[in-house]
């Protein structure tokens, strides 16, 4: 059974940085490609960011290009998302998926 937990999630300032985990169990992770996701209330879900299954080939949305950075551990079975220079409009909850499966999601609040 497929389970994705994100933390990292909470209150931070305008142009600060925030790091979000997403710890994977019950799937062969390393040859799972990840990705994370958002929905602010009132919008759809969006794709932020994409990464393979050894690291070397991400993709990321216009939005947060030059922002934010995902990564991952293959060893720890564990994804990463590296968010600086955050904006209100980062404000959402953060969502990691592989095999079409979702974790419970992580509450990031960018405000001052």
């Amino acid at each position: 059974q497929v389970q994705l937990v994100e933390s990292g999630g909470g209150l931070v300032q305008p142009g600060g940085s925030l790091r979000l985990s997403c710890a994977a169990s019950g799937f062969a992770f390393r040859s799972s490609g990840m990705s994370w996701y958002r929905q602010a209330p009132g919008n759809e879900r969006e794709l932020v960011a994409v990464i393979n299954t050894f690291g070397s080939s991400t993709y990321y949305a216009d939005s947060v290009k030059g922002r934010f950075t995902i990564s991952r551990d293959n060893a720890k079975n564990t994804m990463y998302l590296q968010r600086n220079s955050l904006k209100p409009e980062d404000t959402a909850g953060y969502y990691c998926s592989a095999r079409e499966a979702w974790g419970q999601g992580t509450q990031v609040t960018v405000s001052s």
